[in-house]
């Protein structure tokens, strides 16, 4: 690796995130021959540093490259900032920005008492510095104080380099914790799973300090942690534990030695011990808070609403409308107590019945626009979920993170306990798709006089995060719940809702094989899915249906008929490489312009959330812009991990969506995620037509496969708990 020595003299571009920059520096010295060229010139220089600093000497460590819009850069992986070894060069950094109340006539008094040992002698000992004259123990504290912090950021970027992290990963460690760094370097080395892979974290704890008490309690934490993720169960029992603690990290531990970790970690109020459940603090205080909340907004007076059966009837007249008896009761039931739930599969009804409750409860107070804004809050989990509420009311809706006002950083939200959002009437769509902690924030975000409702599918998948907040909720038997079953057919001929219908009672009728006005099922074998999903996509092209109207949904990514492959194949035919069209390669996948993609995790600061679909719109060098749904969001290269081509998704990905045209292919190579609920997810994500592709057994055994773990959570026990104090 090639290094260069110089000076950073102007800043074009720097992220505070993760410590990318693009900078200009001018070249002292160099021992790479194409940069003899730049010898005393400025170049272009890209890396990652913790914080910039201009016209310090450093060296930075890397390679030249060329970019065909930006020239001739070199790109450091590691840099250094050189100190000042002579008298002047020390007098010059005295002298600087850098360092407090120095001026460059005291820097000459400092290095002439000191000479070459000046800095060494600063940093020795403060008091060193009240050998000079006119300087005060009050300018003393402030040029030590400076000095100190200058090479604090160097020496902790080099410790963690050592460890083993990136020059980006170092960064983005420096700028999360700089205030408690020396913490995290110490007994606090864990906590950067924040930012950072558990497991790399732990190789490098391991090599570099070795087995002790700070790991097994870090990965007893993790194991935990991992049975919550991967089971979606709020509480584990102690054998769980052992078996993911040996397992995944290769410690092996009596259940006595076991039980007192669990005690020192419940002393220090990490986990809790119920009987023989073991929770993460966090999941049992979750279940607390929502079981707490629910008892206190149940609890308060429910709003009067005069002759509401005669003001539906008007609005029936008014929308020309005819309500069934299952939605008057879900739409009366919601205005007349504090706490209702309404579930129903597709084509029940669920958003008409939003619909009024919405246009109610405004006609019932005489609210203006502003009033609405100030008393309806319209609530999803996903971006998507939102704008499908907010294009079927006319009004706002919201992410729930967004609503409560996240802090990603922070991983905190604006609206809690202590800060408390005033809407009257909160309605949550979705609600199947909403973990117990997330829930749990939005209780404790809310009003607690405020009028909840719920609104979800408990057929549907659960959440990704751990809990079954809907089922519960249902299962306690203590609030007012409106299920919805009377499907209303699109023609005579529709047959979308009722195969839904079909799947969750896992009785299918012989109509799944016969072709339908909005359905098909092509029986091929699963070397024949590809051929069979580019002739549907050719021909649904020639009937004028882009990639905007059509979704392909598989159950995963990997395989012959995985989304990793089908994403190839569906690019090549609806955006083909043309030299008109600027590309990007990330890893293995080549992103051009126009591609359809998908955003993965949730980013506030661009109003972008996980499961959104934008299309690229312009590529730029490094630079990467996507448009979802008018809102332009910029990527540097590296970002680029925040998104996949999204001509092909999964279903756990659609959720909260509705797609016009849904191609859906199945086949037993699948046979992991051929499932109940993934098939009913994914049937019912199609608004207009549905076309089933694949082998006929796969798809019937997946009907009758029950696989969707009974999660462990406690949270309908909490509840009744709390009603019964």
């Amino acid at each position: 690796m090639s290094y260069i020595k110089g000076r950073m003299r102007n800043t074009i571009y720097f992220n505070q995130d993760n410590g990318y920059v693009v900078a200009l520096f001018r070249i002292h010295e160099t021992d790479d021959e194409i940069m003899q060229n730049y010898l005393n010139k400025t170049i272009t220089v890209t890396g990652n540093l913790t914080e910039v600093k201009i016209d310090l000497n450093m060296t930075l460590y890397g390679e030249f490259t060329h970019n065909d819009r930006f020239g001739d850069q070199y790109h450091f992986t590691r840099f250094e900032i050189d100190k000042p070894t002579t008298k002047e060069a020390i007098i010059e950094f005295l002298a600087s920005n850098f360092i407090a109340s120095c001026g460059e006539k005291t820097a000459q008094k400092i290095v002439a008492v000191f000479g070459e040992a000046t800095l060494d002698k600063i940093k020795e000992n403060k008091d060193n510095l009240l050998l000079v004259s006119g300087i005060t123990p009050t300018k003393a504290e402030k040029i030590y104080n400076s000095l100190i912090n200058f090479d604090k950021s160097s020496d902790t970027i080099l410790k963690l380099q050592e460890f083993g992290f990136s020059i980006e990963e170092c960064s983005h460690i420096y700028n999360r914790f700089k205030d408690r760094i020396d913490d995290i370097l110490n007994d606090g080395f864990y906590d950067l799973k924040e930012i950072i892979d558990f497991k790399k974290i732990d190789s490098i704890y391991l090599q570099n300090v070795g087995e002790n008490d700070i790991r097994r309690r870090a990965c007893i934490l993790e194991s935990m942690e991992i049975l919550s993720n991967t089971l979606g169960d709020t509480y584990s029992f102690l054998e769980e534990i052992n078996i993911v603690l040996q397992k995944e990290f290769q410690i092996f531990l009596s259940d006595e030695d076991l039980e007192e970790y669990f005690q020192s970690l419940i002393s220090d109020g990490l986990v809790c011990k119920e009987d023989k459940r073991y929770y993460l603090q966090k999941y049992y205080d979750g279940e607390k808070t929502i079981a707490r909340s629910l008892k206190i907004i149940d609890s308060f007076p429910p709003l009067k609403f005069s002759n509401l059966e005669d003001k539906l009837t008007d609005l029936e007249n008014k929308s020309n409308m005819t309500y069934n008896d299952d939605q008057k009761n879900a739409i009366m039931g919601a205005l007349t107590n504090n706490i209702t739930i309404i579930s129903g599969g597709p084509g029940t009804g669920k958003t008409t019945i939003i619909n009024a409750i919405v246009k109610l409860f405004i006609a019932e107070y005489h609210l203006s626009p502003v009033g609405i804004m100030e008393n309806i809050a319209l609530l999803a989990p996903t971006g998507r979920a939102s704008k499908k509420m907010a294009s079927a009311t006319g009004l706002p809706a919201y992410t729930i993170h967004r609503y409560l006002k996240w802090n990603k950083d922070r991983n905190e939200f604006f609206y809690n306990e202590n800060n408390k959002t005033a809407h009257q009437l909160i309605i949550v769509d979705e609600v199947s798709m909403i973990d117990e902690l997330l829930f749990a924030a939005l209780l404790k975000g809310i009003s607690l006089n405020a009028k909840l409702v719920l609104v979800g599918d408990i057929f549907q998948l659960p959440s990704v995060g751990a809990g079954l907040v809907l089922n519960d909720l249902i299962a306690t038997d203590l609030f007012n719940y409106a299920p919805l079953n009377l499907i209303y057919r699109q023609s005579n001929n529709s047959y979308i809702p009722y195969l839904a219908k079909e799947i969750k009672n896992k009785d299918l009728s012989e109509d799944f094989l016969k072709k339908k006005d909005d359905y098909s099922f092509f029986p091929v074998s699963h070397t024949q899915i590809k051929e069979t999903i580019e002739k549907i996509i050719t021909i649904s092209r020639d009937k004028g249906l882009d990639e905007k109207s059509v979704q392909v949904l598989v159950p995963m990514y990997k395989g012959e008929n995985g989304i990793d492959n089908l994403n190839i194949i569906l690019q090549s035919i609806y955006n083909p490489a043309k030299r008109s069209k600027a590309e990007i390669k990330y890893g293995e996948v080549t992103y051009r312009e126009k591609d359809k993609v998908l955003q993965l995790v949730n980013d506030l600061d661009h109003n972008v959330f996980n499961g959104d679909i934008g299309y690229i719109e312009r590529i730029v060098g490094n630079k990467t812009t996507i448009n979802f749904d008018g809102n332009l969001v910029t990527y540097e290269k590296r970002d680029l991990k925040q998104i996949k081509h999204a001509y092909a998704i999964t279903i756990h990905k659609s959720q909260g969506s509705e797609f016009d045209h849904v191609i859906f292919p199945i086949c037993r190579n699948y046979y992991k995620m051929l499932y109940n609920k993934l098939v009913y997810t994914g049937v019912s994500r199609a608004k207009k037509s549905l076309t089933i592709v694949g082998e006929v057994n796969s798809f019937v055994n997946a009907v009758q496969n029950d696989y969707a773990t009974n999660r462990k959570t406690s949270l309908k026990e909490k509840i009744t708990q709390a009603y019964e104090v």
